[in-house]
């Protein structure tokens, strides 16, 4: 059983989608962070992003491997990199890193193998449309880009950081342009998915509709 769920950056695809999967006792795959291992890779080894050539020879001396040790953990090469991805220049560059085909084809087989082989729910950007197209219930999340800022700044301010919210609303609306205007699988609603915008709905509220929705006539 593969559910799906797409939407821009900030949406709580994260959060939903690793709720319903243990509510569910599915296995939670979160795509963002296979892109943001990457992204980490890029930024460290100071890897030209627009030169495909280097992007392509610094993807083949990645390795990434989930594993789940009561959470989710990412590791890059062999080291635990689970809290360094989620820096906000970490997720810049993996918005501009998932435009790259080398990038997408190191990741796409891993990605179906685990659906494959396991009850999954999986979150990102083109699950829906391109990782998983046969996938059994497919969700596009979003909220609007006031409140998904919001949400980002009381996520830096509880981890000690002092953000700029003008400046959060920016990346939020470069990072959705990005990812709506590559050229290779960019977001978008799949036609079979569930439209769910959470702006003014709990994260409670939302793992139910997810859990509990499965009707066509639901769908739009």
């Amino acid at each position: 059983m593969n559910i799906a769920i797409d939407g821009p950056a900030g949406a709580g695809k994260s959060t939903i989608a690793k709720a319903a999967a243990k509510r569910l006792g599915y296995i939670y795959v979160d795509t963002g962070a296979m892109y943001r291992a990457i992204a980490l890779y890029i930024i460290e080894n100071e890897i030209d992003v627009e030169n495909e050539d280097e992007v392509a020879e610094a993807c083949s001396a990645i390795d990434i491997q989930i594993k789940y040790e009561d959470i989710q953990q990412v590791y890059l090469n062999g080291r635990n990199v689970s809290a360094e991805i989620r820096k906000e220049a970490v997720g810049n560059m993996a918005s501009r890193a998932a435009a790259k085909k080398p990038v997408r084809d190191r990741l796409l087989s891993l990605q179906r193998s685990i659906a494959a082989e396991n009850d999954v729910v999986m979150d990102g950007r083109d699950i829906g449309t391109f990782v998983l197209p046969e996938a059994e219930q497919k969700y596009y999340l979003t909220a609007s880009v006031k409140t998904r800022a919001e949400r980002r700044y009381r996520e830096l301010v509880e981890k000690g950081e002092t953000p700029d919210m003008a400046q959060i609303e920016a990346d939020i609306e470069k990072r959705d342009y990005q990812d709506m205007h590559r050229d290779i699988a960019p977001l978008k609603q799949a036609e079979d998915a569930v439209y769910i915008d959470s702006s003014d709905m709990t994260i409670d509220e939302v793992v139910e509709k997810i859990c509990g929705v499965s009707s066509a006539e639901e769908k739009k």
